[in-house]
């Protein structure tokens, strides 16, 4: 009996692009297999194969797994996987949602973005509605009863932000919810004042002046609230085992305090450091992630 995979290939065309700020630019995409995914959490992650060196779209098949068929082919050959966060699916008129913060335009994502034409063709490894389960790849699992919420960002988890507050929004009793997001520039703000049990930190670094992450850190030492649930009352033995970690998702069935960090993981390892070293705070409370880094 063949198990059908939780995360499978799907081949999309640009149906729209939109600039929705100086950073961001929205993405719509479509094709007859979106039907097909789904979102399982609203910080969702996916792949997107991008073009090879070569310029080469991506042409993998379903039938042998994807990065099988990454190492089979040569180098300048093969599609630039990135990950990124699925905003939304409509299945009904086929479509994938995804927005790129662009950092210059050297990059295979920001340049494939900043060039695409409706009707260009990538690959994306998203999750697969035909998967009776969870596909996984989300962090973000607080309690149903959660009481406070804690989330610190930079331009990179922007997209994930918004899925945490609409699905948060949702809720019966919305928890009390700091936000802290740094993005590069004013401009990149979002007016979140519909969400009234959300707090909200901007950190544009355009007018803080500071490099990445740095307001970031200096916002949540001054301005995080922490309550005594949130907190450890025996020594937090894995945090200086795991400094190196750069990716660590709650294991907590703490159903009052829940905490999600995603940043360059220069910025993580220093927010953890503070949180969970200074603050004391509950190490299996809060997802911590490296989106990405510098180094």
């Amino acid at each position: 009996m063949s198990i059908i995979s939780g995360y499978r290939l799907f081949n999309v065309t640009l149906q729209q692009k939109k600039w929705l700020s100086p950073s961001l630019v929205r993405c719509v995409f479509t094709g007859e297999e979106v039907r097909m995914m789904k979102m399982d959490g609203p910080d969702q992650r996916i792949k997107i194969l991008f073009p090879s060196q070569k310029g080469d779209a991506p042409s993998l098949t379903a039938q042998l797994p994807w990065r099988e068929q990454l190492k089979r082919l040569p180098p300048e050959q093969r599609p630039v996987p990135r990950t990124y966060t699925l905003r939304r699916v409509n299945a009904d008129p086929c479509q994938a949602e995804v927005e790129f913060v662009i950092h210059g335009t050297d990059g295979p994502a920001s340049a494939w973005v900043i060039r695409a034409m409706p009707g260009d063709a990538l690959q994306m490894i998203a999750p697969n509605q035909q998967h009776s389960g969870d596909s996984g790849g989300y962090e973000w699992k607080p309690h149903s009863a959660v009481e406070r919420a804690l989330v610190v960002a930079d331009e990179t988890a922007l997209p994930a932000v918004k899925g945490i507050l609409r699905q948060v929004a949702k809720m019966a009793s919305p928890p009390a919810l700091q936000i802290f997001q740094e993005v590069p520039r004013s401009e990149d703000r979002v007016d979140w004042r519909e969400y009234a049990f959300a707090e909200v930190f901007w950190l544009p670094r355009d007018r803080t002046g500071a490099p990445h992450g740095a307001a970031l850190l200096e916002a949540v030492k001054a301005y995080v609230s922490l309550p005594d649930y949130a907190l450890t009352t025996y020594p937090n033995k894995t945090y200086e085992d795991e400094q190196t970690i750069l990716w660590h998702g709650a294991a907590s069935e703490n159903n009052r305090f829940y905490g999600w960090v995603a940043a360059e993981s220069s910025a993580v390892k220093h927010i953890r450091r503070y949180l969970v070293g200074e603050r004391k705070v509950a190490s299996e409370n809060v997802s911590f992630m490296a989106y990405w880094s510098k180094s």
